[in-house]
């Protein structure tokens, strides 16, 4: 595993529905080591902090072997790194194969997986297609956010190197799964092995107590709590 590429911007104004709005989703590659803060890379900002950024996503991933399934979507469309407001463009490094929890090293800083991309109307500005954001939930192509555990630099072509795996074993894709899928007795043994990990951040965790409280036979409404808050 490894990084293809390092993306970084500040919040921009563009003009949306008729109104002014202002949107960090718009990312960069820069073609050197940028240092890891706590809440962002340098150069780096969101710009709805009630929804976006925090400690849970500090760092944004998105796979490149995910660009060729959109380069065949979206036919004809360019397609940057960074597009997806992704902080890290990656290689060999999937939400079917990283568990929340997971632990890794990339450069000299230290990240923890903490919860996939429930995408917002902004990632419709940046495709200027709304439709988009619909697309992206069903690509089952989320990415992974990260929280950061030490501070470091990162560059273009540094290793991803795993040092912890969270034995709770419920990937970035699980959760989605969790999500959507129809409330069975299974899954509600998924859920409470998800509310194990230490990591988990309250959005989820509170989302998901919810939803093991209620009688399976019950089945499962999906809310869209989740989407619209950017969670």
């Amino acid at each position: 595993m490894r990084v293809l590429s390092v993306n970084v911007g500040l919040p921009r104004k563009v003009k949306f529905q008729r109104r002014t709005i202002t949107t960090g989703i718009f990312k960069d590659p820069v073609h050197r080591r940028v240092k890891l803060r706590r809440l962002n890379f340098e150069g780096d900002k969101q710009a709805d902090l009630k929804v976006h950024g925090g400690e849970f996503k500090a760092v944004y991933s998105y796979p490149a072997e995910h660009y060729n399934y959109w380069r065949a979507k979206l036919e004809g469309m360019d397609l940057p790194f960074g597009i997806f407001g992704e902080n890290l463009t990656t290689e060999d490094m999937f939400e079917d194969e990283v568990n929340i929890g997971d632990e890794f090293r990339i450069g000299s800083a230290t990240l923890v997986a903490t919860q996939p991309r429930m995408p917002c109307y902004k990632l419709g500005i940046r495709f200027g297609n709304m439709d988009m954001v619909k697309k992206f939930m069903d690509s089952g192509r989320p990415g992974i956010y990260f929280k950061v555990l030490n501070e470091g630099e990162i560059g273009p072509g540094d290793t991803i190197e795993l040092i912890r795996k969270d034995e709770n074993e419920v990937t970035v894709k699980d959760i989605i799964r969790l999500y959507v899928k129809t409330d069975t007795e299974e899954r509600r043994n998924s859920i409470r092995r998800a509310l194990r990990i230490k990591y988990l951040p309250e959005g989820w965790r509170s989302h998901f107590e919810n939803q093991v409280k209620v009688p399976a036979s019950e089945g499962y409404k999906i809310s869209h709590e989740l989407v619209d808050k950017g969670k």
